[in-house]
């Protein structure tokens, strides 16, 4: 991606360098505004499934005890109880030259859904911060961990993002190119403009009343909705993109599908088990948004075929 000319944005916390125990978010640079609260929904975000499959029959740690025996990070309000910490982590030259990348690509996504909530729904999009964390942070949804992968909460309308995550995208999953990684924090901003259209709390809503199996069929289609909104942020930026660029995305997307991660990690694939959808689904839905450019092409929901 040609990004040299672009702003960083201002919606960027920085906390790498020290995790953060329980109400206690660590040092390091601070560049944010004040964002109103919007819906809430529970939800792991495009690296949950991913880290948390690796994590559970690769490192053999206990999925339920990353995220509080439950099906995800809940909203929910810590109070300092403590100084329980990580200890601090130099950053290296290489993240922060991610951690930039990172900020550049956030403007941009800015700078697509300001257009389309103008446009398309007459109305002001509000911006998420995008933090950078190291280790484990505090979250309106609950402890973050790196483990986790990046993760987007509805509580304070903010992204989790370990930067770590990028390389092991390349050595765990093959997944590698800057625009890998920018698919990432476009699907996570995705996650976001679903909660702003109040889609992510009908959903939650509905997954709450529904059985096992039904609740994650919706799952992928909301996963799978974001894959689309990122392909339309891909498409809105089609000026500043190298040749490979989609491929790279594409690529990305057909990594972290359920079947490909549950081939991988256990041999076996149970489609009605899967929450963010398969290989070929990802690409699909992603490509649906890279070559429409319209939201309106990414109602997974209505879709008969996914």
């Amino acid at each position: 991606m040609r990004l040299d000319d672009e702003r960083e944005s201002e919606n960027v916390e920085d906390r790498r360098g020290r995790g953060g125990g329980f109400g206690f978010p660590g040092g390091g640079r601070t560049r944010r505004i004040n964002i109103p609260m919007g819906r809430r929904s529970g939800g792991l975000g495009i690296g949950g499934i991913i880290i948390l499959l690796i994590a559970a029959f690769v490192f053999g740690i206990n999925p339920m005890d990353m995220i509080g025996g439950g099906g995800g990070l809940t909203p929910q309000t810590y109070e300092q109880t403590g100084t329980q910490q990580v200890p601090r982590t130099p950053k290296s030259a290489s993240q922060d030259q991610l951690a930039v990348f990172a900020g550049k690509v956030l403007k941009t996504t800015e700078r697509t859904w300001d257009r389309i909530f103008k446009e398309q729904f007459g109305r002001s999009y509000q911006r998420p911060v995008l933090v950078l964390y190291t280790g484990r942070t505090p979250t309106g949804c609950g402890q973050g961990q790196a483990v986790m992968g990046p993760f987007y909460c509805p509580a304070d309308n903010k992204l989790y993002i370990d930067l770590s995550f990028f390389q092991d995208m390349q050595r765990k999953l093959g997944a590698s190119g800057d625009f890998a990684h920018a698919y990432v924090i476009a699907h996570e901003v995705g996650h976001h403009v679903q909660n702003q259209l109040g889609i992510a709390g009908k959903v939650t809503a509905a997954r709450m009343r529904a059985s096992k199996v039904r609740a994650n069929e919706l799952s992928v289609r909301m996963e799978l909705q974001a894959d689309c909104f990122s392909g339309v942020w891909a498409h809105d930026n089609r000026d500043v993109l190298d040749r490979g660029d989609i491929e790279e995305g594409l690529n990305a997307a057909s990594a972290i599908g359920d079947d490909r991660l549950q081939r991988r990690s256990r041999g076996v694939v149970v489609p009605e088990s899967f929450t963010h959808g398969s290989s070929a689904q990802r690409v699909r839905w992603f490509k649906r948004g890279i070559e429409s450019g319209d939201v309106k092409a990414c109602d997974t929901f209505a879709a008969r075929r996914l």
